[in-house]
Parts: C-alpha cells; structure tokens; sequence
C-alpha cells in the first residue's frame, strides 16, 4: 500500500462501500483520530457529490468513546473528544462503564466493555468502524500463538464482520502505525497518548515495547507477513465452515441444542471442531481444548442417571434427552420461599416473570382455607402425588416422565398452601391442590418473560 493520503482515502471509501451511516469508536488516541479525519474527508466528498448530482446519500457520521475509568486522565481525554467531534460537525456520544476484571484480566474486561457499549449505542441501519491496523494484526496473532489457539485464533481480526444484527469493519487493518503517524503530523492532527501504554506488565504492550521493534529490525515487512497468515487461517476456518455447515446443520435441534449419538460416532477432531461451530453460531468465546474435553467427557458421556454441568464462560453446558444444552448461568433459587397475596400480582426472582390469579387464564387449583398461607418455592424432592395418577412418584422421576428439563425443574414456581405443595405451575397438581367440580377455585396464570435457552445468532 502507498503512503498518500490519497489511497488512503480511496481504500477507506471501498472498505465502507455501499454504508452511509457509521458509528466510529473514537479513544481519542492516534488510530481512531485518522480513522474519525479519514471519514469526515470521505463525508465532504459525498457532500459536494451530493451538491453536484442531486442523488448521492449524505454519510451521517457519529462517534462514540468509552470512559473506562483506569486513567487519572479519563475526564480529560473524554473533553478533548468531544471538542474534536464540535470542531469536526461530528454526532459525539460517551459511556462511563464498570469492569469486571475477575475472570480475563484489565484487557480483556476493557475490550468487553466497550464492545457491549458499542452494541448498545448502534442505530437501526448504522455500521460500526474501529482503527484496528497492520501492526494491532501482528500483536493479536502473536497473542493467539502464545494461547496455544488453533486457526480460528490465528485468523485474528477480520475486515469484515457480522456484529450485534449489523456489521463490524475495521478498514485500517491493512494500513501500518507508522503510516498512520505520517498522515497524522502532516494532517496536523493532535491525538491523546495513554500513558499506561508504556506499561509491559500487559501483554499488548509486552509485545509492542519489546518484542515488535526487534522482530521489525530482523524482518522489516514482519506485519505484513503475519497478516498473510491470518488471513490464510481465516480462509482455512471459513471452508472448514462450509464444509461442516451441512452436518452441522443436521445436528442442530430446532430448541438450538446439538445431538450427541452422531458426535460419538465422529473423530475427535471433526467432533471439536462441529461443537466450536456450535457454541460460535450460538455467540460464545471459543473454548480451549481442554474445556472441549472436558464438556464431552463430563457432560455428554456422564452416566446416563447423572444431570452434568459445564460452566464454560458465563453460560452452562448441561445434558438433556442425548442433547448437549447451552444454558444461562441461573440464578440458584433452591430455598428461596416467597409469601404470596393471592389478591396481588407477585414477582418472580432471576426474571422468571410474574404470577397473578385469573379467572379466565391459568392453571386452576382449589382455594386455600383460611388456615393456609400461600408461598412460592422452588426445588421439589420427594415422593408426589399428582392429579390424573393413581400411584405417588418420586419428584425426579415425575419430572422425567412429564419431560421437564432439569434446570426447568429447578425454575418452575411451586405453590403451596403453608407445608403442603399445591401445584408445579405449568406442569401438575396435587391430589391435595386439586379443585372440586363444586367448588370455585382459582386459577394462576404464570406470565414468562425469559426463554429456556440460547437460541443461534
């Protein structure tokens, strides 16, 4: 690639070609200052195009820069950003977030952050640009190598991708920091340096302070022969897709689980490979291979009497009818007891919805006396005696025969009336809530608000 501003210019339009609304994610640093310049130039263009042939549509340009919160200078950096976007007629938007540093480290915390925030600002019909280039490429497959990651990691960043119902482009990728740093003293440009960048306690920095400039010294054209790489493991992981697409769909349930018999007749390596598909279409952070095994010899090859548990990330993993199940991570309800005034709506913990009595809707049980009490409880063990059988069941055993998924047992609100369990709502009645054909009853009506499981992106 040329050093003109120019081709610069005209690689920035191809890249965001045929898209006239664009949020940029703007730091305020280097990179994202040439990206925001780039694109109110390329937005001139199309204002006079648009003046002179009277049927080019204008581009709408917005920013967006996250306040992390780790730099005494954040307030400072935020200001110079907004000032920017004023003097550049630039839409200028900032979110202050919080970081949740216990599992992945500042890093990856801070990256998460700001890209939920991106996915939460985003409008209807707008893309998302970030000032990802040549040498971030370089650092990211390094970072990969260094976790052990197969192609998928090694692809590292793409152009081009889907994100949050829209797209993802990063069109400096191609273009190295020392162009940028170029165009950016010549364009007279004032960006903000974030001093905990010279800080090789972290990784990024580890490799950029130390190892790039001796890998760049040795090989001159090193970015640009990782970004080779990349870009050939991302076309090997792209035709292993198409490849595995057909049987992964044959796998896949229309609940969005995966089949577990075909997978025990597949190597080990196709049998990774189509459950990193899986756990990807469904939006998660690829596992390592560790946790790969651990999820098929834990959960799918567990004794058939087990109900296994894979927490891999912020979900669960969990076995169900010869099905691997991608869960939420629920919240654990077991003991939680909720006093109910059946003449009020109650709600329900971890938004599992409201319960309110009906005459219309509903399941129907008898009236409590005016002895009992009505609760709601959650977790049932023990022998039950429901409506419509003869014989008592032990509640594990009930559930399986009802088909109720473990983790739906665990989160399907019981009423009782004081000690005694009334009905699974949605599910059964007792013998001792059942509502006699005199009697008037009433009827509960279970309002839902979250669904089961994660179901494909």
């Amino acid at each position: 690639m040329t050093n003109t501003h120019e081709s610069l210019l005209t690689v920035l339009a191809e890249q965001i070609e045929p898209h006239k609304k664009i949020l940029v994610g703007f730091s305020g640093g280097l990179d994202s200052t040439v990206l925001l310049h780039l694109l109110v130039r390329l937005r001139a263009q199309y204002q006079q195009q648009n003046y002179q042939q009277q049927n080019c549509e204008p581009m709408i340009l917005r920013a967006i820069h996250i306040h992390h919160g780790l730099n005494s200078k954040a307030d400072l950096w935020v200001e110079h950003c907004r000032q920017i976007c004023v003097d550049w007629q630039v839409d200028f938007r900032t979110e202050k977030v919080s970081l949740d540093i216990r599992r992945n480290g500042v890093e990856a915390a801070a990256r998460d952050a700001r890209y939920q925030s991106f996915q939460r600002e985003l409008q209807q019909g707008e893309i998302l640009a970030t000032a990802q280039h040549l040498d971030d490429q370089a650092e990211t497959f390094l970072l990969a190598l260094k976790r052990g990651s197969g192609p998928a990691g090694l692809s590292s960043m793409p152009a081009r991708m889907p994100f949050a119902g829209t797209t993802l482009i990063r069109p400096l990728l191609n273009v190295s920091r020392a162009e940028l740093e170029e165009y950016a003293q010549t364009q007279k440009l004032q960006w903000v340096e974030d001093d905990s960048n010279q800080d090789d306690r972290y990784d990024r920095n580890f490799l950029r302070l130390n190892i790039m400039p001796l890998f760049n010294q040795r090989w001159p054209h090193f970015p640009q022969a990782v970004s080779r790489s990349a870009s050939l493991c991302g076309e090997q992981e792209q035709l292993l897709d198409e490849l595995l697409q057909e049987s992964l769909d044959s796998l896949i349930t229309a609940e969005g689980s995966i089949s577990i018999p075909p997978l025990e007749n597949s190597s080990e390596a196709k049998r990774n490979a189509l459950l990193r598909r899986w756990l990807s279409q469904c939006g998660v952070k690829m596992p390592a291979r560790e946790q790969l095994q651990r999820i098929w010899s834990e959960v799918a090859l567990a004794r058939q009497d087990a109900e296994p548990r894979f927490r891999l990330g912020q979900y669960d993993i969990r076995r169900y009818r010869q099905q691997l199940w991608l869960l939420p991570q629920y919240q654990d309800l077991a003991g939680t007891i909720l006093a109910w005034d059946l003449q009020k709506s109650l709600t329900l913990p971890d938004g599992l919805g409201t319960l309110l009595c009906s005459k219309e809707h509903g399941m129907t049980v008898r009236k409590p006396t005016s002895h009992e009490q009505a609760a709601i409880r959650f977790g049932v063990q023990g022998n039950i005696s429901i409506v419509g059988r003869q014989h008592s069941r032990h509640s594990k055993k009930l559930w399986q025969e009802l088909g109720v998924a473990p983790w739906l047992r665990e989160r399907t609100p019981l009423l009782y009336y004081n000690e005694k369990l009334i009905a699974a709502l949605g599910v059964f009645i007792t013998k001792e809530g059942q509502n006699l054909p005199d009697d008037e009853g009433i009827s509960v009506q279970w309002d839902k608000i979250t669904e089961p499981v994660l179901h494909l992106v």
